[in-house]
């Protein structure tokens, strides 16, 4: 049971680390909005991870060929939900930039850039459908369903890959939390409106390389 946490542990890891998407998502989330909604975005990245593994560790092999005719339809849903959180995103800098303006004119009470957004519970529910979306996140789930059943032999052993891949995961995201939510208390409102619009053309590249690789295929 200890081998294969151990191994859940490595898988949660292998799929959280690399810099993605979501990752950098989690990132501009802290920034702009602080510690407490970062976190729940974090947990909602986790929480995808964890549903995946928890599939791969129930039905095993019997997924594959049930995953596969999904890569093509879950891409084009990704490059559309990844243009939309970038097109939201840049016009709510651009509203919160207003607001500010407004307010320094003291037109008004203004708004300023590092709290719009929604809030924690919305913004778990949308990176758990985000995560779960993520090509990235399926492919490498969808590889790791074939060679589970020699690290997840038995019920026990099943539980505890997943509660390893849920950990590493949980633990990860929570880092990239943390960051954004440190640099959240630390910069000013225009160096976070940089940021934001910065991370809003991060994600319209992810977009555009998903893109590339499904005209490719």
């Amino acid at each position: 049971m200890v081998a294969a946490f151990l191994a859940g542990v490595v898988a949660g890891y292998a799929i959280a680390i690399p810099v993605g998407a979501i990752a950098v998502l989690i990132i501009e989330t802290g920034i702009r909005r602080g510690r407490s909604v970062a976190f729940a975005a974090g947990a909602g990245a986790a929480t995808a991870d964890f549903a995946y593994a928890a599939l791969a560790a129930v039905f095993g092999t019997a997924l594959a060929p049930l995953i596969e005719p999904l890569a093509t339809p879950l891409r084009i849903v990704a490059i559309g939900a990844l243009v939309a959180i970038a097109w939201h995103g840049l016009r709510g800098i651009r509203a919160g930039v207003r607001a500010e303006a407004r307010a320094e004119a003291g037109q008004g009470a203004g708004v300023v850039a590092r709290t719009t957004g929604p809030d924690a519970r919305a913004t778990y529910l949308r990176f758990v459908g985000l995560t779960l979306l993520n090509p990235a996140t399926v492919i490498y789930f969808a590889a790791l369903i074939l060679g589970l059943p020699p690290i997840g032999d038995g019920a026990l052993g099943r539980v505890a890959f997943v509660v390893g891949v849920a950990g590493a995961s949980l633990s990860w995201q929570s880092v990239l939390a943390l960051l954004g939510s440190l640099a959240h208390r630390r910069l000013p409102p225009r160096a976070i409106v940089g940021v934001s619009i910065v991370g809003s053309l991060v994600i319209l590249g992810f977009a555009a390389r998903i893109a590339l690789e499904l005209v490719a295929h």
